[in-house]
């Protein structure tokens, strides 16, 4: 459970201000992201648009045109940055308004700041270029950039009071991380190819003839690029059904924002799989209204009474 958190009252204008600039950078920068947080109560959701904005920052730094060695040196400021906030030396008159916000957020939440650290290192990775032969090398990667996210996240949100099985509860935001990532893999194949970077295991595309890689808006010649996606596909909607199973344990509103994150990539994933070669003509994305739908179905609490009623079966 979260500790108690302060009203606006008790929060200080520099702190509001720098939690105003997080939400900024969510709002402009993370449109699916910002459409689950939105649902969350005011203090969660500034909260996770600290996180979210230092998470930013981080990447922004890996994604950049900077030298690598110099990447790596402003990886090294930020894990600093993160050290000093973990030991509470950012004041609320600091001048830089993420470590302003995430200092408060981390002093009101028991939000593992650790996973801050893993992400920095998934980033180092790719500023190295490294790339992964097994699915097995690819996931401890994405449990670095994306499962230590969730876990985060979890440290926002906190688990209901008597959830069964709650202890497992990391577990499960790690997994859905992972199957978030595994989509954005799909989703950005040509994009990433073009920098330079390939995230799908060597052997898996070996498997389906796709080793000569996505540079172009066709698959490579005499590959089966559709049998690569739908053998990605299964492998991400079981990691979905896996991390699906925090949802029972969160109370509403942060049931229905993780609901309403999920639910947007798990649409993704549909268009995928049905026209798999779109990934390299485009960015495959959905409209506003369809994530506006996914939000309302995630307030509703239907998925999570869906995983509800799926694990009773499962123990019957």
């Amino acid at each position: 459970m979260s500790r108690a958190v302060e009203s606006d009252l008790h929060v200080s204008a520099s702190v509001l201000a720098a939690y105003s600039y997080c939400e900024a950078v969510t709002g402009q920068q993370a449109r699916n992201f910002a459409y689950g947080i939105r649902l969350l109560p005011t203090p969660k959701r500034r909260a996770m648009s600290a996180l979210y904005a230092l998470s930013r920052r981080v990447d922004d730094i890996g994604d950049g045109a900077l030298p690598p060695e110099v990447k790596a040196e402003r990886l090294d400021d930020t894990r600093a940055l993160v050290a000093r906030i973990r030991a509470g030396g950012v004041q609320e008159d600091d001048t830089d308004p993420v470590a302003v916000a995430l200092a408060h957020a981390a002093a009101h939440f028991p939000i593992p700041m650790e996973g801050l650290d893993e992400l920095i290192d998934g980033v180092l990775k790719d500023v190295r270029g490294e790339t992964y032969e097994t699915w097995e090398d690819l996931k401890v990667y994405c449990r670095c950039v994306a499962g230590a996210i969730g876990r985060l996240s979890l440290g926002v949100f906190g688990t209901e009071r008597g959830a069964l099985h709650a202890e497992r509860a990391p577990e499960y935001a790690d997994t859905l991380g992972l199957a978030l990532q595994l989509t954005n893999i799909l989703r950005d194949v040509r994009e990433d190819a073009q920098d330079g970077r390939t995230y799908l295991p060597a052997d898996d595309l070996a498997k389906f003839g796709c080793s000569a890689g996505f540079s172009g808006s066709e698959p490579p010649a005499g590959s089966d690029f559709a049998g690569l996606v739908h053998f990605e596909v299964r492998r991400a909607r079981a990691l979905f059904a896996e991390g699906y199973r925090l949802l029972p344990m969160l109370d509403r509103r942060s049931g229905a924002c993780v609901a309403a994150m999920a639910g947007i990539y798990r649409r993704l994933l549909d268009r995928i799989e049905r026209e798999p070669e779109a990934v390299l003509r485009g960015r495959v994305s959905l409209p506003g209204r369809e994530k506006a739908y996914v939000a309302v179905r995630g307030l509703s609490g239907l998925d999570a009474r869906n995983v509800s009623r799926q694990t009773v079966r499962r123990r019957v």
